[in-house]
């Protein structure tokens, strides 16, 4: 499992564990010291008498990101315009529709999957548009709701005028 802390404050507790190794400290001492096993502290010293490759300070771990910054700005502003801006019949995003937004202005291509994880990232919530009926006449709702649906719905008798018995 990877230990806590960023790239380079790793590195700096490996190079205090190689300058501990140098000063002469057994290998159990400086793990103690410096709050890592004895076997990474080995595999510390056998890496920097043979390195093998340049070292990843100041990368972050993982793949890198596909859209820089600017360009997760510049999606965000997309995003906002909302969906009719760009030519969709319905004003909601959905995960389809923002990983082509992405290839039209980036041409980069995204899994749906990775589309939700980078929503997440930048704060987006998954909201479910509400469904209407294509044919609805709101008139005719409030008119129902006010004259018709007062005479059929159950009222219960008011506590002052309840009657109980033994």
């Amino acid at each position: 499992m990877r230990p806590y802390g960023t790239q380079q404050q790793l590195a700096v507790r490996r190079q205090r564990a190689l300058a501990l190794l140098r000063k002469k400290h057994s290998t159990q001492q400086v793990a103690r010291q410096t709050g890592a096993t004895e076997r990474s502290v080995r595999r510390w010293r056998q890496e920097s008498q043979h390195p093998k490759r340049k070292s990843r300070v100041g990368q972050a771990p993982g793949r890198p990101a596909h859209l820089s910054p600017s360009q997760l700005r510049r999606l965000i502003g997309a995003l906002k315009r909302g969906a009719l801006h760009y030519g969709y019949a319905e004003d909601y995003w959905t995960l389809k529709r923002i990983a082509h937004l992405i290839w039209k202005l980036f041409r980069v291509r995204y899994r749906l999957p990775s589309v939700w994880y980078l929503m997440r990232r930048l704060g987006w919530s998954c909201q479910k548009p509400q469904r209407r009926a294509l044919h609805r006449d709101d008139a005719a709702v409030a008119h129902w709701k006010r004259y018709l649906w007062s005479h059929i719905k159950k009222v219960a008798t008011p506590w002052r005028n309840a009657h109980f018995s033994r």
